[in-house]
């Protein structure tokens, strides 16, 4: 698949992606604080909604410019999509970061940014396995579904969410992603 490909399929599931019908009961986690250093775009869902979406963007960027061999002090191979710096809820602005998990004193390179994420709690919902471009928005269509039924174990603190992508993650045809998303 070619990176536009990627961009429009990726986009196209933002804006239509539904849900099986199964509901899937989130893992209740406390994560301990850690950094991350990555690249960033700020942007909205309703952007991401369109064909101006920053994520697609984004991920061509990390890709293309070896984003990953620039990043000083990570501690394993594992990516990272942050969510942070919300304006207000889901409807709101946010930043996106694509990175890794570094060591607390790493400093980001030049066009680099390092985010710390607080510790705290987490409800984590696991994608289904398939395309990153068709079950990565499915994943998030299903967060907002239980969410709003009030189903995800406490109420979102819009501080940081992640996405998780290890080595159930290495083939972009046939991945699972896992999704951390912070509560009160």
């Amino acid at each position: 698949m070619t990176i536009g490909a990627y961009i429009f399929t990726w986009t196209a599931l933002f804006v239509s992606a539904s849900l099986s019908g199964e509901t899937t009961v989130p893992k209740k986690v406390h994560e301990d604080g850690f950094s991350i250093v990555g690249i960033q775009a700020r942007t909205t869902n309703a952007k991401e909604a369109t064909s101006a979406g920053e994520i697609p963007k984004l991920w061509q960027k990390f890709f293309q410019d070896g984003i990953q061999q620039k990043i000083p002090d990570k501690i394993d191979g594992t990516m990272y999509a942050l969510y942070t710096d919300y304006s207000s809820d889901r409807n709101g602005e946010y930043s996106f970061v694509i990175g890794m998990k570094v060591h607390p004193n790493a400093k980001p390179p030049g066009g680099m940014v390092l985010k710390k994420i607080l510790a705290g709690n987490y409800a984590v919902i696991a994608s289904d396995r398939g395309p990153v471009a068709k079950v990565v928005p499915a994943a998030r269509q299903q967060i907002w579904s239980l969410e709003d039924k009030s189903q995800l174990g406490s109420e979102r603190s819009y501080r940081a969410d992640f996405e998780l992508y290890d080595e159930r993650a290495s083939d972009p045809q046939n991945s699972q992603v896992d999704i951390y998303v912070g509560v009160k």
